[in-house]
Formats: structure tokens, sequence, C-alpha cells
């Protein structure tokens, strides 16, 4: 069930598409961020049946270009047509629709190409009905990511730089980048603009921002401590978020798959070739979620949980 505020009707979504906002405007309406392709006709089934009467979807804002996020971008186009707006760092990534300069074929995701109208620059604000909100840079999951803040009424739309328990994997730290500071800054500027309301990129929206900024900070302390801890994590998520695409997949599949993704093969050579083998790593960590509740192992079939 969507929650639902004044003026914004918040889709709480699963775990392979983010959670989707949309701003009533009157006559328009903007959404923030569009899930993943794979669940695009739902995305859009739940547009056109919150819509209110006389209002249409004009204008898509991506705080961010992972897969999760954008994935529903050219299904809104086409059922829409709506003006897609994005944040101006890999724009002309997105213009060539070159898939070695975006994220998609480094994590082995999928996506449908599309294309954008506009950008939304750090600081720069845009309004919908009584409501105007303020794009603030927030790098670290991603260097090039957006969070919105409704300075008047204390709401923020943090995407994945914060939920209530954690953040998104630092994607730059997995790449040998120092990101882990910027994790912090952005925790630092959400401390400082004090929300009253917290909508994230995943999971329930909350009001004890204190305790939450706790929490990640601690989980962050963690990661800083032991980087390799990170890009562990930052494996598993990988592999979970192929079984959410699959669902499931027979295991020699599962393991073509694995060890044809660039950033798990540079993860595997950083860790020092843990089991040996790429494809000894993937059944490794698949009985590591296995136990840990998140797939489970039938024979030579994965399957997601």
């Amino acid at each position: 069930m969507p929650l639902a505020l004044e003026g914004v009707t918040v889709f709480e979504r699963g775990w392979l598409s983010s959670n989707n906002v949309l701003l009533h405007g009157g006559d328009s309406a903007t959404l923030i961020d569009s899930g993943h392709c794979v669940h695009a006709e739902q995305t859009v089934a739940l547009v056109r049946n919150t819509l209110r009467p006389g209002e249409a979807l004009t204008r898509l804002v991506n705080t961010h270009l992972h897969s999760d996020h954008c994935g529903g971008n050219a299904a809104l186009q086409r059922a829409f047509g709506a003006q897609v707006v994005i944040p101006p760092g890999e724009a002309n990534a997105i213009a060539a629709w070159d898939e070695d300069a975006l994220s998609y074929r480094a994590t082995g995701q999928r996506i449908e190409r599309f294309t954008h109208d506009a950008l939304l620059r750090c600081n720069e604000s845009f309004a919908v009905g009584a409501r105007t909100w303020q794009a603030l840079a927030a790098p670290g999951h991603d260097p090039h990511s957006l969070v919105l803040f409704d300075a008047h009424d204390g709401v923020l739309i943090s995407a994945d730089a914060l939920w209530e328990n954690g953040f998104g994997v630092v994607f730059p730290e997995l790449d040998g980048e120092r990101a882990f500071d910027d994790v912090a800054a952005v925790f630092d500027l959400i401390e400082r603009l004090a929300p009253r309301l917290v909508i994230p990129g995943h999971g329930v929206p909350f009001a004890d921002v204190v305790a939450a900024l706790q929490r990640a900070r601690s989980r962050l302390a963690g990661f800083v401590a032991d980087p390799a801890r990170h890009a562990r994590h930052g494996a598993k998520v990988l592999l979970k978020y192929h079984l959410l695409e699959e669902q499931q997949q027979a295991l020699p599949d599962l393991l073509a798959w694995w060890s044809s993704v660039p950033l798990v093969r540079r993860l595997w050579q950083r860790l020092h070739r843990p089991a040996g083998t790429i494809a000894g790593w993937c059944e490794q960590l698949a009985h590591e979620l296995a136990a840990a509740g998140a797939l489970r192992i039938d024979g030579n079939h994965i399957r997601n949980r």
C-alpha cells in the first residue's frame, strides 16, 4: 500500500525496485525514480492508478542512475510521454548509451535503454504543487547521486544515502576508489538538515532520523575498519541482486554469469582470489546467503528467497 502525505504518494517497493515517490501538482505530477525494468509494467500501473483526476505524469526525476532506480524510465516515457530529468554526472554516457561508462555492464545488471530530456544539478530546485524540492549532492553510494529536500516541511527523499537500517553499497570503494569519507559527509549533511521525515530509496519512510544515523555511522565504521568486509558484502549484494532479477537459475548458468561480470572479477582479485577459483567463490557466497535465508539451493539450482 502506498504511503500518502499531503501532495506526495510513496510506493514502497521490494528490494529489486527502488521506492517510487509520486509528487502531485494539480494538473501535472512528477515521479522520483522508476524502479527496475523487470517491474516496469507494475510501475506504470501504480502511477496510472494513483494519478488524480485531470492529472498527468509530466516529469520523471532520477536521484541516480543505478538500474533499480531508472530501469522503468523507458516504459514511463512510452506510457506517459514524461520528461526524464537526470543528475548531470553521467549525461554524456546516457546520451551515447555507453554501458562501459555506466554501471550496467560492470555489474552485469539488466537495463532498458532510455533517453534524458533535462538535467537536475546540485542546489537547483523544482516545485510541484505546494512543495519545493532542492537537489543536494550525496556522493558515496554513487558519486553522482542526489537527495531531494523539502525544507518547508522537513521531508527528505534520501535515495540510497540513508535507509532506516543502513545505506547502499559504496560502489566506488568496490572499484578501489576512496568514498567512505563521502558517505560520512552525507550523513553529516542529513544531520544538519534535520528532516522530520525521510523517504528512503528502499524500505519504509521513517521519522527517527537520529537513530537511523547512529546505526548507519556504526555500520560505516565497521566497513572503514575492515574494507574487505565491505567488499565481501558488495559481492553478496551483486549475487542476490542477480537472483532477484532471475528468481532462479541453474548453477552452471549462474557460475557463467558470475565469472563474466567485470566488477566481480575485480573484487575476487582484490580479495586475493578467495576459494581458489572465481566459480568456487560464487558457490561459497551462495552457501553463506543460503545459511542467512537469502536464497535456497535445490540440487543444481539456486533460487531466490
